[in-house]
């Protein structure tokens, strides 16, 4: 991929970083200018960044603009996470329903239905996996994290099985270390509740990143 081409991707990320304020305003009950706080670091600067580390890592993918759609979608989602801890359902779904279209009709158009078979049984593992851990007694891990994590599971399924499981394992060892921080730091206590979709979505950003 070109410079030029890059740079074009950086900067239609921070234009989405724009973007994602206003909208993540439905859902919240953020200021209609909001300080800055902790939120502040997700603007244009992180947009463009996210944007153009999908591009460098995965150029050559015919996946690369859903990719992009769905980190644009997961942008909202975090921020709105953050603000009230919840992922709204209709931001879910239309990022599942992006990746979902997205991954068809790129496996279509470049022949490999395989990995549009890989990107289904992503999203079935991480789906399952994260009903266990939600199951699981004293478990604070809320099922919009499970629908997030079951979306996240076809763009990691398209990348494959190193992709997959690190985008399993990584945003769990990213929140702890957060939390385990935080503790130390007396930011919070052992029953403040702190969002996990942030976490869910770095980890898999990540993990496109390292495929």
């Amino acid at each position: 991929m070109s410079a030029a081409v890059l740079v074009g991707v950086a900067l239609v990320g921070g234009v989405v970083g724009l973007v994602v304020p206003p909208v993540a305003r439905r859902f919240t009950t953020l200021p209609a200018r909001p300080r800055r706080d902790a939120r502040a670091w997700l603007g244009p600067p992180l947009a463009a960044a996210v944007f153009l580390g999908l591009a460098v890592a995965q150029g050559d993918d015919p996946a690369l603009p859903v990719l992009l759609a769905v980190a644009a979608v997961g942008l909202v989602l975090a921020v709105v996470d953050l603000a009230c801890l919840r992922l709204p359902d209709p931001m879910v779904a239309a990022a599942g329903l992006l990746a979902l279209g997205g991954l068809t009709g790129a496996a279509l158009l470049a022949g490999t239905p395989g990995r549009l078979v890989g990107a289904l049984v992503g999203a079935a593992v991480s789906g399952a996996a994260h009903v266990l851990l939600a199951l699981l007694p004293g478990s604070r891990l809320g099922f919009g994290d499970v629908k997030l994590a079951a979306v996240l599971g076809l763009p990691l399924g398209w990348l494959g099985r190193d992709a997959l499981l690190t985008g399993l394992l990584l945003p769990h060892l990213l929140h702890g270390t957060l939390v385990l921080g935080l503790l130390a730091a007396r930011k919070v206590r052992r029953e403040t509740l702190l969002p996990l979709g942030p976490a869910l979505l770095a980890g898999t950003w990540l993990a496109a990143l390292v495929s």
